[in-house]
């Protein structure tokens, strides 16, 4: 039977988990993934200038699992940088320290329930973890999902990792992770004809093509009517804007 790998300790989150080469759509890239548990090695080796024995003691692991954990985070930089490609930093075995300058996520208690006004319940497509974070314009694949009380504005963060590692279907599982948190609507920027079917399926509305702004000008757009909700997808099957 493996042997279950160890969370590794990471002090904070990143504030920024996207990049990409400028003057090209996100959509017309291919990405590279670095973890969460890569992010924290090169910070702690190359910006902070630890020796690896130092650095794995701060992340709770061997030296030797630090120095395997750092190739592969130099590897995927490497990668984005050589050959063009969109970094995002998210995935990994690891967990956060509890520090007073990391962002808190509200406790999903503390949300309005889903079954007494769904529509109170917005979902939106997110690069990080914030209301000013970037609106990620992936529905299927995008990084997570800021869930929003549309009256309160109390909201929490869901990571979507399970779907990056799927080559089809992440549309139809993203649906589900929004039917699971009792989502009424979805803000983002394209969704596949799949995964529009499946939301249609829950009752989910979709508001689409709104890339280019942050979490919170999406739901203050929506709230002030300024977003249709859409009766079909506007990415084909292939992946184009049809």
């Amino acid at each position: 039977m493996p042997r279950p790998k160890k969370c590794r300790m990471v002090d904070a989150a990143p504030g920024v988990r996207f990049f990409k080469p400028q003057g090209i759509p996100a959509r017309e890239l291919e990405e590279v993934y670095l973890s969460l548990d890569g992010y924290e090695a090169l910070r702690l080796a190359d910006r902070e200038g630890l020796r690896h024995d130092e650095a794995a003691r701060r992340m709770q692991v061997s030296r030797q699992t630090f120095g395997r954990i750092l190739s592969a985070a130099h590897k995927a930089v490497a990668d984005a940088i050589v050959e063009g490609l969109v970094l995002r930093i998210e995935g990994g075995e690891y967990r956060v320290a509890e520090t007073e300058s990391m962002p808190k996520s509200t406790p999903p208690e503390q949300l309005s329930k889903g079954d007494e006004n769904p529509m109170k319940k917005i979902a939106v497509s997110s690069d990080g973890p914030t209301l000013d974070s970037a609106v990620d314009p992936r529905f299927g694949r995008a990084a997570g999902f800021v869930i929003i009380d549309a009256e309160t504005m109390v909201f929490e963060y869901v990571e979507n990792g399970a779907s990056q590692a799927m080559a089809q279907g992440a549309g139809i599982q993203t649906a589900e992770l929004m039917a699971q948190h009792g989502v009424g609507v979805v803000l983002t920027g394209y969704v596949g004809p799949k995964a529009f079917q499946a939301l249609s399926a829950v009752g989910i509305r979709v508001g689409q093509n709104l890339e280019n702004l942050t979490v919170r000008e999406a739901v203050e757009r929506y709230k002030s009517g300024q977003v249709a909700i859409a009766a079909a997808p506007n990415r084909s099957a292939a992946g184009g804007r049809p």
